[in-house]
C-alpha cells in the first residue's frame, strides 16, 4: 500500500483531474464536429461526450485537494469508475471501422497505479480488460481479431498498471527517505548551532587560505570582534594570531589532527593562554563551491579558566581541611592574646611594648584568618536554623553603614542613597548586616580616593521587589575572575580567603533572595563615571513599613 499522499501526488491527483477534462472536451469537439460533417451520425456519442466532460468537471471541483485513499473504495467511483464506464460506452456506440476508444482506457489504469495501491491498480485494469472483452463478444461485434487485439491490450494494461505502481512507489520511498534526510539535517544543524552558541570553549571553522567561516560567541569574544561580524574574515591579518593559524596550517598539510598550547599577545590585553585542538573535514555545501576542500575545526580553550578551575578545587580541599586545623587552634590562640594583654600590662621598656604590641597584632591577624576560614560551618549552621523575619530595608542599611564608617572615619567615606524607605523585606538582621559588611569591604579594597568613590543605594523596583546595590569605581574584572567570584575560596588577592562573596550568596539564597556582579555607570558629580556593582534583589513579597505597636514598646 502507498504512504500518505503527499505533495508531489496532491499535484498529480490535481493533473489527474484537469486531463479527464480536457480529454473529456477534446472528444466532445471531436463528435461534434464529426456528427455535423455527417448527414447519418447519431447524437449518441457527442452526448455521452458531453456527460463525460460535465461529470469530470464536476468532479474536478468537487473533489478535494488530495487523492481519496490508496486502497479500493467507493470514493474512487466518481473518477476511475466513470472513466470505464464511459469509455466502454463510447467503444460500444461508435460504429464499427471507425474511431477507437481503447486507448482511453490507460487513463484511469494510470491513475490507479500511481496513486492507488497494486490491487486498485490491478482491478482497474482487469475492469478495462473486461470491458474490452465484453465489446469483443458483443454480438455482431467482430471476429477471432477482436478477442485477440482485446486480450493483448488488457494484458498491456496489467503491465502498465504494475509498472506505474512499481515507479510509483519508488518515487514514494525517495520521497519518505529525502524528507528524514532533511530532516535529521535540520536537527543536526540544530543541535550544532544549539553547541556552538552555548559551549564553554571557542570554536572557530578556517579554510587553507585562513579565513574563518563560522565562530561561536567564545570564540569572537577571545578575537575581540562582535557578534555581528561579518563571516568569512581573515584570521591572518591579524598578527597576534600567527601561532593559531600556524596550528590550522599544519593540520592542513599533514591531515592529522593538531593539539598545542600557544600564547596569544595582543597589545593593550593581558598574555592569552589557550591550548588548540584542530581535525579536518569536508565542507558543507553552504560555506564553499569547493565541496572536497577540508576545512580546519579549531577548538580554543582558555587555560586561565582551567587553571582558576583547578586552583578552586584545591583551596575548597584546603579549606576543608584548614577549617578542622582553625577550630583546633582557636583556643591556643586564645590563651596567647589573653597571656600577651597581661604581659603587656607589667611591661614599662618601650622596645618590649613594641614587641608585646607586634604579638597582639599578628595573634589578632590569626584570629581573623581563623574566623573566614570557620566562616563557612558557620553560614551553613545559621542558613538551616535562623528564622524568618522582616526588617525595614533602609533603616537597617542606615545602621549597618553607620557602624561600618565609624570605625575608620576619614578612609570609609561614600554616599547613602536611600529610596525604599517604605518597603520591608524579609531577610534576617544579621545576615543583612553581613552580608553588606561583606560588599563594603570588598568594595573598600578597590574603591578611587574620591568622596564619592563608594555609593550604597536602595530601590524599589517594578512589583515591590526591593534591591540594595554596593557600587565603586574601581577598574573591571578579568572575565577569569568574574566567572568564579562567588565561588568558595576563590580571590585574587593571595592574602584574602575567597569567602566573603561566598557567604553573601549563600546568606542571600537562604532568603529566597538574589545577588549578582554587573559593571555599570553612575552619573556623580564629576560626571558619568564607570564601576563595579553588586546588587542584592529581594523577593517579591516585601511590605510597607508600619509604625511601632504599644505591644512592641517594653514599659519600664
Amino acid at each position: 500500500m502507498l504512504a500518505a499522499p503527499s505533495a508531489p501526488f496532491a499535484r498529480l491527483w490535481q493533473a489527474f483531474l484537469t486531463a479527464r477534462m480536457l480529454v473529456a472536451l477534446a472528444l466532445l469537439l471531436l463528435l461534434s464536429l464529426g456528427a455535423a460533417t455527417s448527414h447519418a451520425a447519431s447524437l449518441a456519442l457527442p452526448g455521452t461526450a458531453f456527460a463525460y466532460l460535465v461529470v469530470s468537471a464536476l468532479t474536478r471541483v468537487l473533489a478535494g485537494r488530495e487523492p481519496p485513499p490508496p486502497r479500493p473504495s467507493f470514493r474512487w467511483l466518481p473518477t476511475i469508475g466513470v472513466d470505464i464506464a464511459l469509455i466502454g460506452l463510447l467503444q460500444a456506440l461508435q460504429p464499427a471501422g471507425t474511431i477507437n476508444f481503447t486507448p482511453l482506457f490507460g487513463l484511469p489504469v494510470l491513475m490507479a497505479a500511481v496513486l492507488g495501491n497494486l490491487l486498485l491498480a490491478l482491478g482497474t485494469a482487469a475492469s478495462a480488460t473486461l470491458v474490452l472483452l465484453a465489446w469483443a463478444f458483443w454480438p455482431g461485434g467482430g471476429d477471432a481479431t477482436h478477442y485477440l487485439q482485446a486480450a493483448l491490450t488488457g494484458t498491456g494494461y496489467f503491465l502498465v498498471a504494475y509498472l506505474a505502481h512499481q515507479l510509483a512507489a519508488r518515487l514514494i520511498s525517495e520521497q519518505d527517505m529525502a524528507q528524514r534526510s532533511r530532516m535529521d539535517a535540520r536537527a543536526q544543524r540544530a543541535v550544532s548551532a544549539l553547541v556552538m552558541q552555548h559551549v564553554a570553549d571557542g570554536v572557530l571553522v578556517l579554510d587553507r587560505g585562513g579565513h574563518v567561516h563560522l565562530a561561536n560567541p567564545a570564540a569572537l569574544l577571545l578575537l575581540e570582534r562582535s557578534a555581528a561580524a561579518t563571516l568569512p574574515f581573515p584570521l591572518a591579518h591579524m598578527d597576534a594570531w600567527a601561532p593559531a593559524l600556524a596550528v590550522a596550517q599544519q593540520t592542513f598539510a599533514s591531515g592529522q589532527a593538531q593539539h598545542a598550547d600557544v600564547r596569544i599577545a595582543i597589545p593593550g590585553r593581558p598574555l592569552l593562554a589557550l591550548r588548540l585542538r584542530s581535525w579536518l573535514t569536508h565542507a558543507p555545501q553552504d560555506l564553499t563551491h569547493e565541496l572536497q576542500d577540508p576545512l580546519c575545526v579549531m577548538f580554543l580553550h582558555d587555560l586561565r579558566e582551567m587553571e582558576a578551575r583547578l586552583r578552586t578545587e584545591k583551596l575548597a580541599s584546603m579549606g576543608r581541611m584548614s577549617a578542622a586545623v582553625a577550630h583546633e587552634i582557636r583556643n591556643p590562640l586564645a590563651a596567647i592574646m589573653q597571656a600577651n594583654a597581661l604581659l603587656e600590662e607589667e611591661l614599662q621598656d618601650p622596645g618590649q611594648q613594641r614587641l608585646a604590641q607586634m604579638v597582639r597584632q599578628n595573634a589578632e591577624r590569626l584570629v581573623r584568618i581563623t574566623e573566614d576560614v570557620l566562616d563557612i560551618a558557620r553560614v551553613q549552621h545559621q542558613i538551616g536554623h535562623a528564622p524568618s523575619a522582616v526588617v525595614p530595608l533602609d533603616a537597617t542599611v542606615r545602621q549597618v553603614w553607620q557602624d561600618w564608617q565609624a570605625q575608620e572615619p576619614q578612609r570609609r567615606r561614600g554616599r547613602l542613597e536611600l529610596a525604599a524607605s517604605e518597603l520591608q523585606v524579609e531577610f534576617d538582621a544579621e545576615h543583612l548586616r553581613r552580608v553588606l559588611v561583606n560588599l563594603l569591604d570588598n568594595a573598600l579594597r578597590y574603591m578611587g580616593p574620591h568622596p564619592d568613590s563608594l555609593v550604597v543605594a536602595t530601590q524599589a523596583g517594578n512589583g515591590g521587589r526591593a534591591s540594595l546595590q554596593v557600587w565603586s569605581d574601581g577598574e573591571p574584572l578579568d572575565t577569569s575572575i568574574e566567572r568564579h567570584l562567588f565561588e568558595p575560596f576563590f580571590s585574587s588577592e593571595s592574602r584574602s580567603s575567597g569567602l566573603g562573596l561566598y557567604i553573601c550568596r549563600e546568606l542571600c539564597q537562604r532568603h529566597g533572595a538574589g545577588i549578582s556582579y554587573q559593571r555599570s555607570d553612575r552619573v556623580l558629580e564629576r560626571g558619568p563615571v564607570a564601576g563595579n556593582a553588586f546588587t542584592v534583589l529581594f523577593r517579591g513579597s516585601t511590605a510597607a513599613a508600619e509604625p511601632p505597636s504599644l505591644f512592641d514598646t517594653i514599659v519600664v
